[in-house]
């Protein structure tokens, strides 16, 4: 044989084998997931605790298998609770041309990303306070907050609570409260319904007091105070110290075991909380039996890993799970066309928080059957659900 000849099989044989290991190493490298998350600031109380159920959710997931053979990792970036930093870090994202990207967890970072992820990628945010557009790549997690005000008016309207004050800070959170209330009020069921006082406040404020001198005076019998983190603290005192002995409603962005630890002290003393489905129902509720199931696999996942079940976890779960299912139906090389054209129709997805149906509830997946009204007790540490789904008191 020629010597020429032989020393190109050997060479094109050492290529096709370099080529081999190269495959197989791509194969088991990480599928790589981008999650931008406020770990720090602000917001770092939402953050740190969806982190910390993507992690549970990533090694169950790794568990079972993985995605396609590679196994998930979520790659965390702090925005800082800033929208400026948020968009400097989905800018770097999408020039990596990914096919999904989770985060953030608060509204004005969202509302930050949405120019930014117009053609890509699919975006999941992890806060239900963002009314995301149909046909788009951004989808919002949970029960929508206008769903929410919807089932928290219906139960105020049940118990007879027609005179409601409200009190919400005047950032992108109180901005969409202020919407949600508008659209309750707009449901000719809540016609009775009279808003006795609405008071705003300043995020940086420390102390409400004339607001609450304000609300006492206009004798409403239940009060909804709408804003998170450090400020609703701010809320909180001012009620106590104002003397308003009255139901108290907010919104689940404060659905925090530590939060309700730290603040103990001066909580009101009926405080409810509209939700999604997920918190545990001790049999007061039937649901669907693949929610159900969902929620027992959750609420396991959450207790092995010493993780409190409460709304932040809750929102992380079922968005990560959708995408996960996704990328294991259409494979760890799917566009993000795909995986928005795969969302965009399915229907009968049981997840923690519900049936998800994407075609009737775009971008979201869930409506106002998807919520129930749970009041916090400080005894028994938990949220009891008091309302069926779509707000409807429950018997005592």
């Amino acid at each position: 044989m020629n010597p020429f000849h032989k020393g190109r099989r050997v060479g094109l044989a050492a290529l096709m084998l370099l080529m081999l290991v190269a495959g197989a190493a791509r194969a088991q490298s990480p599928l790589q997931v981008t999650v931008i998350l406020p770990l720090t600031g602000n917001g770092a109380f939402l953050g740190q605790g969806q982190q910390r159920t993507l992690q549970a959710l990533q090694a169950q997931v790794n568990k079972d298998g993985g995605v396609g053979g590679r196994q998930l990792e979520f790659v965390y970036r702090d925005d800082q609770s800033s929208p400026q930093v948020t968009v400097q870090l989905t800018n770097a994202a999408v020039a990596q041309r990914p096919a999904v990207l989770l985060g953030s967890s608060l509204v004005a970072m969202c509302n930050a990303m949405v120019p930014l992820v117009r053609n890509g990628p699919f975006t999941y945010c992890l806060s239900p306070a963002i009314q995301p557009a149909a046909g788009g790549y951004m989808y919002s997690s949970g029960t929508s907050t206008h769903d929410l005000l919807a089932a928290d008016f219906r139960y105020f309207r049940s118990r007879g609570w027609t005179r409601v004050a409200l009190i919400s800070s005047t950032d992108a959170t109180g901005q969409d409260f202020q919407n949600g209330v508008n659209a309750a009020l707009r449901m000719p069921d809540n016609a009775g319904i009279q808003i006795v006082e609405n008071a705003r406040f300043n995020q940086t404020d420390v102390s409400v007091s004339a607001q609450m001198e304000r609300i006492r005076a206009a004798d409403p019998q239940v009060l909804v105070t709408w804003t998170t983190g450090g400020p609703i603290a701010t809320v909180f005192k001012g009620i106590v110290q104002a003397g308003l002995n009255i139901p108290v409603m907010t919104t689940n962005g404060n659905q925090i075991f530590e939060q309700m630890d730290q603040y103990a002290e001066f909580l009101p003393r009926e405080l409810y909380i509209a939700t999604s489905l997920f918190p545990p129902h001790e049999g007061r509720l039937t649901y669907e039996p693949g929610v159900e199931q969902a929620q027992q696999r959750f609420y396991t996942a959450m207790n092995e890993a010493k993780i409190g079940i409460d709304n932040r976890a809750a929102l992380a779960w079922d968005a990560a799970n959708l995408l996960v299912e996704a990328l294991r139906k259409l494979g760890p090389g799917a566009t993000a066309a795909q995986v928005k054209a795969h969302m965009e129709g399915l229907t009968g997805w049981a997840g923690i928080s519900g049936i998800y149906d994407f075609r009737q509830v775009p971008s979201r997946g869930l409506g106002i059957a998807n919520a129930v009204v749970t009041r916090w007790d400080p005894a028994a540490r938990r949220w009891t659900v008091v309302s069926r789904p779509g707000g409807e008191p429950l018997t005592p």
